[in-house]
């Protein structure tokens, strides 16, 4: 697992990748902040609730997502949903994602084709 956390000079360079990752999940089913924190970790982010819950307020701000509080037993929980519009933005998000990864890894993607085409030939 990348030890994103580790290198806070470069934060910036891959901070923008996680309102994505949020409005993906959010787009699939109802999710926490706790939830998030937990999945983001799991790629190697660290984030607090300090940042998670703030960043979560302002894409609900913004009419990306929508939350609603719900209860189970004791516990309440409020939990995000995207929104029709966090969806269109998540779509238009992705397209330009997967341009500017295709330009970045674009050495990978050439190397792998000719893999590919020397093991049709071989």
């Amino acid at each position: 697992m990348p030890r994103l956390y580790s290198a806070p000079e470069h934060r910036a360079l891959y901070s923008g990748l996680i309102p994505l990752h949020v409005l993906y999940h959010a787009s699939k089913e109802p999710i926490f902040g706790l939830e998030m924190i937990e999945e983001l970790r799991r790629h190697g982010y660290r984030l607090s609730p300090g940042r998670m819950y703030p960043l979560l307020h302002g894409m609900e701000r913004k009419g990306l997502l929508k939350s609603a509080e719900t209860t189970a037993g004791r516990n309440r929980r409020r939990v995000y949903r995207a929104t029709p519009a966090g969806r269109a933005a998540l779509s238009v998000a992705k397209e330009r994602v997967q341009e500017l990864f295709s330009e970045l890894f674009e050495d990978v993607i050439s190397a792998a084709a000719k893999g590919a085409s020397r093991r049709r030939r071989g």
